[in-house]
């Protein structure tokens, strides 16, 4: 099971790279930072940098919550399993089919995704996000970003990811 680490924000990587070098790897099948491909302007120039998707968590995944949560308490840096009433709340199968649809192990980057607005309506013509405009809340084009809302722990996040968009017609 998928469960939410809670860590610094900022410390996201860092926290993710201590969990896998302190915790014994027989409690971790994978520990990482979801994080979104998108461009920032320096000067005169758009610049390619990735941002954590969700700043101030990481993800794992154990079979072994309880002996998880006290290796992580042994941690030098603050990190805790999310939790009700001291259950702790696996993500469901929806929340980890949304993280798997725009990563995969190994990458766990939402690339940038291309559109082209076609008589005021934008079509996503690369990237992650092509087939699903509908779940797309909002666009800023000035700051390249599609705004995403996501259902995650039973509460609704807006989720900025990569949107470039390639031209425009009237």
């Amino acid at each position: 099971m998928w469960y939410v680490v809670h860590v610094s924000t900022g410390r996201e990587a860092a926290a993710c790279r201590l969990i896998e070098e302190r915790v014994d790897p027989s409690l971790l099948d994978e520990c990482f930072v979801p994080r979104r491909s998108v461009a920032h302007r320096v000067g005169d120039e758009w610049q390619a940098a990735e941002e954590p998707l969700f700043p101030g968590y990481l993800i794992v995944d154990t079979a072994q919550p309880r002996r998880l949560r006290a290796a992580l308490d042994r941690l030098p840096d603050f990190a805790r399993l999310l939790d009700v009433d001291g259950e702790f709340l696996p993500l469901d199968d929806e929340e980890i089919a949304w993280i798997n649809a725009f990563t995969r192990r190994g990458h766990r980057v939402v690339d940038m995704s291309h559109a082209v607005v076609e008589g005021g309506v934008v079509r996503i013509v690369d990237g992650p996000l092509v087939g699903r405009e509908a779940q797309v809340k909002r666009i800023n084009r000035r700051k390249r970003r599609a705004v995403l809302e996501l259902q995650i722990l039973g509460r609704t996040v807006e989720v900025p990811v990569g949107l470039e968009i390639l031209r425009k017609q009237r």
